[in-house]
């Protein structure tokens, strides 16, 4: 699949961070194929593997969207596409 991203977001643990960023996905059209979240005593870490087929924005759009849900809501969101986070974590 050529339209798929990943999501990650860190930051610390508070209420709502789940929902914003998925609220955010949803609205930009935006599928959420796979989601992994833990909490490491207070640190909130997330990953999400998105499909962006359907979406209503591209790729650059949905990354501004994003930053601004993370800096209302104070945690770190990187957006990048599949084949670029597989290319930077080659060993």
């Amino acid at each position: 699949m050529k339209d798929r991203i990943i999501v990650t977001v860190v930051g610390m643990d508070k209420v709502g961070i789940i929902a914003r960023v998925t609220t955010a996905l949803a609205d930009a059209g935006v599928n959420i194929l796979d989601i992994s979240q833990t909490i490491m005593q207070d640190f909130f870490t997330m990953i999400m593997i998105c499909d962006m087929s359907a979406a209503q924005v591209d790729l650059a759009g949905l990354k501004k969207a994003l930053n601004e849900v993370g800096e209302r809501i104070g945690v770190k969101i990187t957006v990048q596409h599949e084949e670029i986070f597989q290319y930077m974590h080659r060993i």
